[in-house]
C-alpha cells in the first residue's frame, strides 16, 4: 500500500474528522509495518469507559484489531508506557488516539478537587509532554503510528473549555507533525499524505 520505504519510517500521524476512516487507515499503516517487522504489535488506547456508548466503541475498535495484537490501556502516563515497551520486543506501536489523552490531562482535577484547565499553565504543561512524547518515540527502537483529532474544522466553541481544548489539540497536532516522518490526512477514508502536498519543499512546518 505504501511501499517498503514506510519500514523506515519512524513516527507517522495519522488525522481527520469524526468518522473519516483515520483509525482504520493507522490501523492498516501499523499492520503493514508489522509485517515486515514482526507481528508484536502493541495498540495503547486512551480511552476512558465512562458509559455503555463508549464501551460499544472501543468494543468496534477492538473486534476490528488483529487479536495476536497486544492492547494496553493508558489514558494518562503514554510517556511512562513509552519507555516501558522501549525495553520490550516489540515491533509497532499504535497510539489511538491523542484528543483524547488531550481531553483527559485537560480535565485534571489539581489537589483540591479544582479543575486546572482554567489555567494557561496547565495546557502549556500538556503540550510539553506531547512534545517529550514525540522525542520517546523517534528514539523509540519501534515505529509508532499515532492517530489524532482534526477539532477545529468547525464553527468556534460557545463555552470557554471547548475553545481551550480546541487550541490545545491544535498546538499538540502541530507539534506532532513537526516530528512525524509522515502526515496523513484521512478525508471519506482516503489518506492524502501531507508531507508529498505540503507548500514548503522540504520542509515541515504545518
Amino acid at each position: 500500500m505504501r511501499g517498503t520505504e514506510s519500514s523506515d519510517k519512524k513516527l507517522i500521524l495519522a488525522t481527520g474528522g469524526a468518522r473519516s476512516g483515520k483509525s482504520r487507515f493507522a490501523e492498516e499503516y501499523a499492520g503493514e509495518l508489522g509485517t515486515t517487522r514482526g507481528q508484536r504489535i502493541v495498540y495503547i488506547a486512551t480511552s476512558q469507559l465512562y458509559d455503555d456508548e463508549m464501551r460499544r466503541r472501543a468494543a468496534i475498535h477492538r473486534d476490528r484489531r488483529p487479536a495476536e495484537w497486544r492492547t494496553v490501556e493508558e489514558p494518562y502516563e503514554l510517556e511512562a508506557v513509552i519507555r516501558r515497551l522501549s525495553e520490550e520486543p516489540v515491533s509497532v506501536v499504535l497510539i489511538d488516539c491523542m484528543t483524547l489523552w488531550i481531553s483527559n490531562l485537560l480535565l485534571m482535577p489539581d489537589e483540591s478537587g479544582q479543575e486546572r484547565w482554567m489555567k494557561p499553565e496547565h495546557s502549556e504543561w500538556i503540550l510539553e509532554r506531547a512534545k517529550e512524547l514525540a522525542r520517546l518515540l523517534k528514539q523509540a527502537p519501534f515505529p509508532a503510528v499515532l492517530v489524532t483529532n482534526e477539532v477545529g474544522d468547525s464553527l468556534v466553541p460557545e463555552y470557554p473549555l471547548g475553545r481551550v481544548y480546541r487550541d490545545l489539540a491544535g498546538q499538540v497536532n502541530q507539534a506532532l507533525a513537526e516530528q512525524a516522518d509522515e502526515v496523513f490526512l484521512v478525508v471519506c477514508g482516503i489518506p492524502v499524505n501531507l508531507r508529498e502536498a505540503a507548500w514548503r519543499s522540504g520542509g515541515k512546518g504545518q
